[in-house]
């Protein structure tokens, strides 16, 4: 049986593109480009750790570390997160910024 992860939100309030590296138990890992004001509504272990990354002059730097229990959402706020994105991706060509990934 496969187990349950919790969501969590991440938004890059940046105005520059930056690369979330989620890393957990058991070789969980999970890494994605968030663009500027792009949220990001992922599934990982709870004990996870997140990586903020983003280029810099010298070239790639690590910008922030907080455990993932940070971005921690309920059940209902994923819930109004997936609805918007479906709703807005029906609604026109436009799309909100919101990316899902399990």
């Amino acid at each position: 049986m496969d187990t349950v992860h919790p969501y969590c939100l991440f938004r890059n309030h940046n105005q520059r593109m930056v690369i979330l590296r989620c890393v957990g138990p058991e070789h969980f890992f999970h890494e994605k480009v968030i663009f500027p004001f792009e949220d990001w509504l992922f599934s990982c272990p709870a004990s996870s750790d997140v990586q903020i990354w983003s280029h810099g002059n010298g070239g790639t730097e690590l910008v922030e570390t907080f455990p993932a229990s940070d971005l921690l959402v309920n059940e209902q706020k994923s819930l109004e997160v997936t609805a918007a994105m479906n709703l807005e991706s029906e609604g026109s060509d436009d799309h909100l910024g919101l990316a899902i990934a399990g």
